[in-house]
Order: structure tokens, then sequence, then C-alpha cells
């Protein structure tokens, strides 16, 4: 199959093998596939995060990053086949998404982030049979890739147990962030404020249901908010990943405040722990979604609660896919580049 694949820290365009179903495995042909920043991450500190999760614990321990891994777990196929032996419990030619996890004896493995399982950048994959989730047919492909990344935001605006009586905050505007506040909608949570230094994501975080929005250059996020009654976030969410944020939130924000974490940082982030002591924070560490969130998330699509479409911000084939990954560091990147592998 043609796909767009990560060997030795850079993405080739090529040939590479057909994946081939084993039991309980659906054969999928890929229609849109979103790129999302850990696929960068994997481009250019690859060899960081295989360190890390041999070190700490993780799915990624087995990875050689000399071999071809196909990335890319945002996705929407259609469904070719199944693996001898497997239920089959959707029809071959339903459209289908699903949590990017394939499960197996002894553990699993993350579609797009492993040698067996290629992801999205690639004309086929293999999808877990138990996980597929049906997508309606007529529900373009591209607002059906942004069902995952919407699904984290979803888990990680539940993970911060917000009440009513809360103000949440949303550090960064990039996909994670924009799901939290589509989450906190949801839930019917708010007042909300969105914190970003990008015009563009900043408008698009009050199309997501942000109330206040701040660029933080000119007014600080953590104090009283004018337009609020000067009330202040007493519920963070950090969705940006940068070293040193989380010391800023811990020093800048109210007496029992609590942060979630949602942010990929991959940078030691040392702590000054009085302060979180003297000011009884509590800290949350969000993790990927669950199905319960995925199923959330794309309802929340097909109904239009969620106007995903502001995301969205261009489609390209797999000749692209190196330089949009490059660019996604930069304020002028949309939220979401989707990539069709059938095209090059």
């Amino acid at each position: 199959m043609k796909a767009a694949y990560l060997q030795n820290s850079q993405i080739h365009v090529g040939e590479v093998p057909d994946p081939i179903p084993a039991k309980g495995q659906a054969l999928v042909r890929t229609h849109s596939c979103g790129l999302c920043a850990s696929d960068a991450h994997f481009v250019h500190l690859g060899a960081k995060v295989v360190e890390i999760s041999r070190q700490y614990g993780g799915p990624y321990s087995n990875l050689d990053l000399s071999q071809i891994i196909v990335p890319g777990h945002e996705y929407v196929g259609e469904i070719l086949d199944y693996g001898p032996g497997s239920r089959r419990p959707l029809k071959v030619g339903a459209k289908v998404t699903s949590q990017p996890v394939m499960r197996h004896a002894g553990g699993h493995s993350v579609i797009g982030q492993s040698h067996d399982c290629p992801g999205g950048f690639g004309e086929y994959m293999l999808l877990d049979e138990n996980t597929l989730m049906e997508v309606p047919s007529d529900l373009d492909d591209d607002l059906a890739a942004m069902t995952e990344p919407l699904a984290v935001g979803l888990e990680h605006a539940r993970s911060g147990e917000p009440t009513r009586d809360d103000v949440p905050l949303v550090i960064g505007c990039g996909a994670i962030g924009l799901g939290v506040i589509a989450g906190l909608k949801l839930m019917d949570m708010g007042p909300i404020i969105a914190a970003d230094f990008d015009e563009n994501r900043r408008n698009i975080a009050i199309r997501m249901g942000a109330d206040v929005v701040i660029d933080p250059r000119e007014l600080s996020p953590y104090g009283p908010i004018h337009g609020l009654g000067n009330r202040r976030a007493t519920l963070i969410y950090e969705c940006v990943g940068k070293p040193g944020l989380l010391n800023q939130i811990m020093n800048s924000v109210g007496f029992g405040a609590r942060i979630v974490i949602g942010g990929f940082c991959l940078e030691p982030e040392p702590l000054y722990v009085p302060s979180g002591q003297m000011r009884r924070l509590k800290i949350f560490f969000a993790a990927g979604e669950e199905q319960q969130d995925l199923d959330l998330a794309l309802r929340s699509i097909v109904d239009g609660k969620v106007d995903i479409k502001s995301w969205l911000g261009g489609r390209i084939g797999l000749s692209g896919v190196a330089a949009a990954l490059d660019a996604m560091s930069s304020a002028a990147a949309p939220v979401r580049t989707v990539v069709d592998p059938r095209r090059m």
C-alpha cells in the first residue's frame, strides 16, 4: 500500500507491506486522517518518547525507530474484510472509526504508533473489531475523523470533576483545549475562560463555547476577571505542554484551585511543593479518551451540538505530510490538517 511513514526520524512516502488481518481484526481502507501534535512528537522527539516509555512503562517500549511506523490515529475508513474467525460485528462496506488501540494477549498496541498496526497515513489499517464504531454514511469524512481528538478533550474536561460553582480556565486553544471547552459546554458548565496567544484560536474558542477569551500578553488569566464580576478561575486546564507552565499556574492561582494537566510535556518539570501546599491545590493528570468519550464525541458531531468545522484547515495527500507536521508548531497552522492517503 501507499503510505507516509516514519523511519529514522524522517517522514518518507512510498510503498509498505499491506496489513493482513488476524482473528478479531478488521481490514479498513482509510478515507481521512487528522494530523496530531503527537505525530510531530514522534518525528522530532521519538527517541525520547521511547526512552520515557521504557523507563516508566508504556506502549512504546518495544518500538524500533529504525523500522517503519505508519502514523495516524484520528481516522475514518471503510471496512474491507475481517481476519479468519472474527465476529464481524459490522458489515463490509460500513464507514467506521474507533479508539486507536489494538488489544492482544498480554497488552495492547496504539494504532499509528506501533509496527504491527499501521495508522491512517496509509491506504489500509487494521482495527480491533471490538472497538469499531459505525459512522453515518452521509457524515463528511473529515468531520468524522475529528471524533478522536474531540473525545480526548471531552475526557480531559470531565477529569477535572467540574461543578456548577467552578469557573473553568482553559490554557491553550489547540485541539485538546478546544475539545475541553466543548466538553464543558456540553456539561453546561461556565462561565468558561480561554487563553491563547493567537487571535484565530481565541475566535474558535468562542465558537466552541468560551464566554471570555484572553491574550495572556495583555491580561493574566489567573487573576480576577472584570467581565465576570471579578471572579477568578477555580479549575484550570493546562493544554499546552510547555516546561515551566505548571509552575506558573501553581504560583498564580487562588486558594483551593484544581489543575488538570492535559498538555504532553516531554521535559522535566521541577515543582516547588510548598507553593501547592500553601494554596491547597489539587492536580489531575488527564490521559487518552475512553469509549464513553468517543461515543459522545461522535454523537455531538453528528447532531451538530459541537460544530467542529472551524478546526479544519486543509486536506492534503501523502506528499504533504512531512511539511504539514513541520508546520504544526506555527501559530498560523490550522487546528487540524487532514490527510487523504488515497492521494499522493
